[in-house]
């Protein structure tokens, strides 16, 4: 079983600057939330209660405003600083005297997913006692992404960074589980021509060993990232528009909390007090 989870929330943001020059990305709203609860809702959905959030130098504060320590959701949060951006690897790294002798799940911090049956498929994938595991999702212009190919049996048999002849048109997500040996493979990783380690010579390390397999969020999902400031708009008007049509929030840290039986009534009335008079507090007090 899978209980721990790193969610790395550092890198440049340059792709959106000015914006991110002085607050980082996953501070920035998706519609009535920053971007940091979607991917912390996700490995909430998937019961992990021990989670390590990775941030850029000098920008702990800002996190430990809106995400003290986790318990008012009934979590355990924890932070680390990276001090410049290594690549998506160099998250084990850093955090692996948080992970010790534990597997563990990664979620890069501007991926948000929806879908009805993904707290199925990540309850899933938190049972993985060997190996890697990643989530794919079809897309359009598979020559953007680094993309997978798989066998019928899920098996992931081909792994190539944004390929210029196509081969597949499932693109990895930011959404990883791993065994252990994920610190040891991690380390042994030497920086690409753009001077960082890249996940796909991670995963390719478990692919060499018949140990790497995929999950597919099927049609009626959707996996955004929200790197470049028109996704980023077209991530808040997803949300903005399901919200509004459905009465319910996505990403509720409080709701998955209660769901789950981490917290209770008097923990929902503490988060309305610590956010005042707004929408989301509003919400919560339907929850009651």
């Amino acid at each position: 079983m899978i209980k721990k989870g790193i969610i790395l929330a550092g890198g440049k943001g340059t792709r959106m600057s000015p914006l991110t020059k002085a607050v980082n990305k996953q501070l920035l709203p998706i519609y009535d939330k920053p971007l940091i609860f979607y991917p912390l809702s996700i490995l909430m959905l998937a019961k992990i209660k021990d989670i390590l959030i990775i941030v850029n130098k000098g920008q702990l504060d800002q996190y430990k405003k809106i995400l003290p320590n986790g318990n008012n959701l009934g979590i355990k949060i924890s932070y680390l600083e990276q001090n410049e951006p290594r690549g998506l690897p160099d998250a084990f790294v850093i955090g692996e005297k948080f992970i010790g002798k534990e597997n563990v799940a990664m979620i890069l911090g501007d991926n948000f997913f929806y879908g009805q049956s993904l707290s199925k498929l990540l309850l899933k994938n938190t049972k993985l006692k060997n190996g890697a595991r990643v989530v794919l999702h079809k897309v359009l212009k598979p020559e953007s992404f680094g993309v997978a190919k798989t066998n019928n049996q899920n098996k992931i048999i081909k792994i190539k960074e944004k390929p210029k002849k196509f081969f597949s048109n499932l693109a990895i997500t930011g959404l990883y589980f791993f065994d252990n040996n994920v610190v040891k493979y991690a380390k042994k990783l030497k920086p690409s021509a753009r001077g960082e380690v890249e996940i796909v010579d991670l995963l390719n390390f478990y692919k060499s060993k018949n140990q790497l397999y995929a999950d597919l969020i099927g049609r009626g999902g959707a996996w955004l990232d929200t790197g470049s400031m028109d996704d980023f708009y077209k991530t808040s008007t997803f949300v903005s528009s399901i919200e509004n049509q459905q009465g319910l929030k996505i990403a509720c840290l409080e709701e998955i909390a209660f769901n789950n039986k981490w917290i209770n009534r008097s923990h929902l009335k503490q988060s309305m007090k610590f956010y005042g008079n707004c929408d989301y507090s509003k919400y919560l007090s339907k929850l009651l």
